[in-house]
């Protein structure tokens, strides 16, 4: 699925076809509550003792004649999040110690373990966005055949995934402690909830 979706990246890139504009894409998104998770750091995965992860129920209404790829990526990119990637989300517990990380399904559904082995197992579906802070452990534990995500990154930071046997955990947690809050939410941009929940 990555070639194929890359290939469909580059094509609507250069055409425009099923790319909303950039100025368009907030007609796209409508007001949700942010519902918030906190996760202890259990000894293994970090997650961030700081920063609630952040979902919002569909705030993006997935158009049709648009690519739902291309409209994360076009939402997420005015809001300063950018690097976006399409692809599934793996299926071993891994989390970021450089980064905060915005994950939208474009298409499909999964099942998903947040907050590392004694997180939460939360279903998401098209049109869903959740935000980790830098830390959250994430992993598929089982997903819909047509499951596609997108996936970006605030300009501040920089990417890794260890897996918890992987990390030294006392670098980690520090890592974590040092990544900056975004200027904006990555749906809802300056104004958004996650500039109150994660102050």
């Amino acid at each position: 699925m990555p070639i194929l979706e890359e290939t469909k990246k580059l094509l609507e890139h250069v055409t425009g076809y099923g790319r909303p504009p950039r100025e368009e894409v907030a007609d796209l998104v409508r007001t949700r509550k942010a519902q918030l998770f906190r996760f202890r750091d259990d000894g293994a995965t970090p997650n961030n003792p700081r920063l609630p992860l952040i979902r919002y129920r569909t705030p993006v209404r997935l158009a049709d004649g648009l690519d739902p790829a291309a409209i994360f990526e076009q939402l997420f990119a005015a809001n300063g999040w950018t690097d976006a990637w399409r692809n599934g989300m793996y299926d071993f517990l891994h989390f970021h110690t450089k980064t905060h990380e915005v994950l939208g399904i474009a298409r499909g559904s999964v099942r998903a373990q947040l907050g590392g082995v004694h997180g939460r197992v939360i279903q998401l579906k098209g049109g869903d966005v959740v935000i980790l802070p830098a830390g959250t452990g994430h992993q598929k534990l089982a997903a819909s055949r047509d499951l596609l995500v997108v996936g970006a990154y605030p300009a501040a930071g920089k990417y890794d995934e260890p897996k918890p046997a992987e990390a030294d955990h006392d670098k980690a947690v520090a890592a974590i402690a040092k990544v900056p809050i975004p200027a904006k939410d990555p749906v809802y941009g300056k104004d958004g909830p996650l500039l109150e929940h994660w102050r």
